[in-house]
């Protein structure tokens, strides 16, 4: 197989003229172009060349930008990457900026004489065709016939061969031009086992250039989806940015800095291993910094503080992930979470029975310690029924955030694809069985050897009496069991739990009651998952699989007394469950934070048995948000920005139709007999109105103008015949 980008390397640094400035390349890219519109879902690209540059960007966090199109010069030829193949499109192209982007792009990667007309071979040959008023001719792409065209203006994928990028490659060295665009993420979603670094086929041809193709997704903007910056953007070029933190010389301010680490820490996760670019000088860092990568909550890893150790802890992750099972030796950060086990405590085989028509994790009460090997043994001709070990519940990657309480990414999978199967995690965790939709192997019998016993408790399985001894067991984490949900927290917090049966059923009321609200079965495909953490990747907790929270929170998730008495933080755990349970159709735009919490209200009302009267935003502070809202002109954008506001709308349908209307109307979009699902934002206003005004018998028309939510005229004349109606003690607009 050619290695396009390992023989590359000295060519490019032979030749004296690659070293010439980008700014007029990038100028010349950019001439005319203030933005473009971006097709889909972007993917962002790496960019560490000496003499590559970054061409547009776009906001990558609230403190980075990644680049989304990038450039260079290869051999005698010259490239241009983009993060999705989606702007070589009529529909993109119907975008000014962007149809000016790629003429600007086809002419610079290949120059001709005045008044030539320019060959173009592309993959996507009707896409390119609104080009051909520009004097550019769009041939098909061929792979064994190139003499004809000047530039290629390819998909990814049509790199994969081996032949064809070999031809590629060959076409640009002596002067070809080529336009080569794909998400990163998109192509590993369509290559489960591959990996963007060894095999990703742009990533071979173009990281000899100092380009290739990350796994993250980039923002669009409100007005224009990218902006075309006149000046290139400072720190996006990894090697340049690598200068930036080691000179000492240099200027750093605090945006800088943010820039810089995230580009570098991007790049630690795209560049091939075989990279002589930017990778000895990484390697040569991380051996001058690899006391400091131990974040914790006391002393966690700052951007603007730690940036250097940060970007050498994300190089050790990565380099945890191609390293086999036999070499995974503990992290030092292990220790101060997810936590060390004793090595007094005993290590034991046991037997495990999984039920795979049950899909998602499995748990199976034993943990890993770091850095231990563990093997899975099944029974012959159950390999390659695609499930996986997981080593870890907490999968929440937190390398986004300015601060980390601990290392970014810490639990690791491994398909079990042989009889038997050894899996190491350096950080350790509970170990799972991971079961695929679909699944049809039955129950399958396997054995776990040199595990650690964990606290775990099993709703009609676990007695009592057992469990005294099980809450002892030595893992550092423990769960608490039932057919439809499962709590993960430290072993602390339920050592002296002296009643999980009571906790774990009242556990299991919850859940039954947000069924009984979406109107779907009682009984659950797999459990919904809570997870607590030192650190999670969004929010005070985020909804999911698992739902993820903060280890305060993990006392109040095992004790059904504070979640009858107490709101905090008993809101926000119905409040994710209510994410998990709401549903798209009858969840229009502004209204995500807002039906998620009838669930809230449900569940606290006929559950923990808090009327809704008596829970937050009620009597007189809802009467004066709605008095202020329709004094303020009923704005409907103001409307959607509030969630508290909005959803006292929804409790004066509650208080005059009562939860019972709730779930018939839920059941209607579940009933295909009851007409088709909205498909854009208009038809679910229109819908949710008509649905509830048909359940009711009455006419919510005027209710929903009154309140400045937008339907439409066809949907109000299908209640018109209904009496129509208004909360008594509606306020006068």
């Amino acid at each position: 197989m050619i290695r396009t980008h390992v023989w590359l390397i000295p060519l490019l640094f032979m030749a004296p003229w690659l070293r010439a400035g980008t700014v007029p390349d990038r100028d010349a890219l950019l001439n005319g172009v203030t933005g473009i519109a971006g097709p889909g879902l972007p993917g962002s690209l790496c960019v560490f060349g000496e003499n590559a540059f970054t061409v547009i960007t776009a906001q990558a966090t609230d403190a980075a930008v990644e680049p989304l199109v990038a450039a260079a010069r290869l051999g005698e030829g010259r490239v241009i990457a983009f993060g999705h193949e989606g702007f070589f499109s009529a529909e993109a192209l119907a975008n000014e900026g962007t149809e000016k982007l790629l003429v600007n792009a086809l002419h610079w990667s290949a120059p001709r004489s005045a008044g030539a007309e320019l060959r173009v071979a592309a993959s996507n040959e009707a896409g390119l065709a609104v080009l051909r008023k520009h004097g550019i001719k769009v041939l098909p792409f061929d792979a064994k016939n190139l003499t004809a065209c000047d530039v290629l203006c390819l998909n990814v994928n049509a790199l994969t061969s081996d032949k064809n990028r070999a031809a590629v490659a060959a076409f640009v060295l002596k002067g070809g031009g080529l336009l080569v665009g794909g998400p990163g993420w998109g192509w590993q979603q369509i290559n489960p086992g591959k990996t963007l670094t060894a095999d990703h086929p742009g990533t071979k041809l173009l990281a000899a250039a100092g380009i290739a193709w990350t796994g993250g997704t980039v923002q669009k903007n409100a007005d224009r989806d990218y902006e075309a910056a006149q000046t290139a953007p400072q720190n996006t070029n990894a090697s340049q940015a690598l200068t930036f933190l080691t000179d000492p010389k240099e200027v750093k301010n605090q945006r800088a800095i943010a820039q810089a680490t995230w580009t570098l820490t991007q790049a630690a996760r795209a560049l091939p291993q075989d990279d002589l670019i930017l990778l000895p000088r990484l390697k040569k860092l991380q051996h001058e910094f690899a006391g400091h990568t131990i974040p914790t909550p006391e002393k966690p890893l700052k951007t603007k503080t730690d940036s250097l150790a940060r970007l050498v802890l994300t190089l050790q992750l990565e380099d945890i992930k191609r390293l086999p099972a036999e070499k995974r030796s503990a992290h030092p950060a292990a220790a101060a979470f997810p936590g060390a086990v004793s090595t007094d405590a005993p290590r034991v085989e046991r037997k495990v029975a999984i039920d795979t028509r049950v899909p998602r994790w499995h748990s199976t009460g034993l943990y890993a310690a770091p850095g231990e090997l563990i093997t899975l043994t099944l029974p012959e001709g159950l390999a390659e029924r695609m499930l996986r070990i997981r080593l870890g519940a907490h999968t929440d990657s937190i390398a986004h955030h300015d601060s980390w309480s601990r290392a970014p990414e810490i639990s690791n999978v491994w398909p079990l694809n042989t009889t038997a199967t050894r899996a190491a995690n350096p950080f350790g965790g509970l170990i799972y069985i991971d079961v695929p939709e679909g699944c049809t192997a039955g129950t399958i019998d396997m054995s776990i050897q040199n595990a650690v016993e964990a606290p775990h408790f099993v709703l009609g399985k676990t007695t009592r009496e057992t469990w005294r001894t099980v809450r002892k067991h030595a893992a550092p984490w423990a769960e608490l069991e039932t057919r439809k949900v499962i709590l993960t927290v430290r072993s602390d917090i339920v050592r002296e739990l002296e009643n999980p049966e009571e906790l774990m059923t009242f556990w299991d009321l919850v859940l039954d009651g947000c069924a009984d609200l979406a109107a779907i079965p009682q009984e659950r495909v797999s459990p919904e998952r809570f997870v607590t953490d030192v650190q999670i990747s969004a929010g005070f907790m985020h909804s999911g699989y698992p739902i993820m929270a903060p280890l305060s929170v993990a006392k109040a998730l095992t004790d059904k007394q504070w979640m009858l008495t107490k709101e905090e933080p008993t809101w926000g755990f119905f409040h994710e469950l209510g994410h998990n349970h709401q549903a798209a159709a009858w969840t229009f735009d502004g209204t995500t934070e807002v039906t998620c919490n009838l669930f809230t209200r449900f569940v606290l009302d006929t559950v923990c048995g808090v009327p809704v009267a008596k829970q937050r935003i009620q009597g007189t502070e809802a009467r004066q948000a709605l008095q202020q809202h329709l004094a303020g002109g009923a704005k409907f954008d103001e409307w959607k920005a509030k969630p508290f506001v909005a959803l006292i709308m929804y409790d004066q349908l509650q208080k005059a139709f009562g939860w019972e209307t709730f779930k018939k109307v839920f059941a209607g979009y579940n009933d295909p007999a009851n007409g088709a699902r909205p498909t854009n934002d208009g038809e679910e206003r229109d819908q949710w109105m008509v649905r509830f005004s048909r359940v009711s018998g009455k006419n919510l028309g005027p209710f929903f103008q009154a309140w400045g939510v937008p339907t439409s005229e066809k949907a109000r004349a299908l209640i018109a015949n209904f009496p129509a109606w208004m909360p008594d003690d509606f306020p006068v607009k």
